[in-house]
């Protein structure tokens, strides 16, 4: 898989494995299907860091607020 692609199939996936990292319980608050693809680049921005690092409580709850940001309205 080539996450370098802005595709909704790679946007899905980065999604669902930034909810898994990010030990996220409420999954509807970061369901794919109300993300829109023209925020790749910053999303997949956050899942490179997030992917590589390991994070406090704070730092995840800024990110998943982040993420919400994202949410097509």
């Amino acid at each position: 898989m080539n996450l370098n692609e802005a595709t909704e199939q790679n946007l899905s996936y980065i999604i669902e494995q930034l909810a898994e990292q990010l030990q996220v319980i409420n999954r509807s608050v970061l369901d794919p299907k109300y993300f829109d693809i023209k925020n790749y680049n910053e999303i997949k921005s956050m899942y490179d860091m997030v992917k590589n690092k390991q994070l406090s409580v704070s730092e995840i709850q800024a990110i998943i607020e982040e993420l919400r940001n994202f949410r097509a309205k």
